[in-house]
């Protein structure tokens, strides 16, 4: 059957990063997995939401990553320098949980900490 990745997590940003991404989860699109992303039914002030929430084949975590890498790459938009922000957790059936935070243009990982446990039991 296979070891599955059970993937949360969210990003924000503004207007037209939020166009840029949506642009990027399309050219990704398998119609399957890319299901998982999802926005508010309507905006509420000034920062946009995106989350993510499935639990994922193993072998399908190249295609995520990729994703998650070209977002954070996605340019600021304004004065204020804001890249795409965002954090995800990846509970692995295996491997434990790990920690992806999108920040500063890039996807940095790390192994999730304790109290995030419970998401995995």
């Amino acid at each position: 059957m296979g070891v599955y990745v059970s993937v949360r997590g969210w990003l924000e940003c503004d207007g037209t990063q939020l166009a840029t991404i949506q642009k990027i989860i399309s050219a990704h699109a398998d119609n399957h997995y890319s299901n998982g992303w999802s926005t508010p039914r309507q905006q509420v002030n000034w920062t946009h939401y995106l989350f993510y929430g499935a639990d994922i084949r193993e072998s399908a975590l190249d295609w995520f990553m990729n994703q998650l890498q070209e977002i954070a790459r996605v340019p600021a938009s304004d004065d204020d320098g804001d890249f795409v922000r965002g954090l995800f957790l990846a509970g692995h059936e295996v491997d434990g949980t790990m920690e992806w935070q999108v920040r500063d243009g890039r996807l940095v990982m790390s192994a999730a900490d304790a109290r995030h446990r419970y998401l995995d039991e």
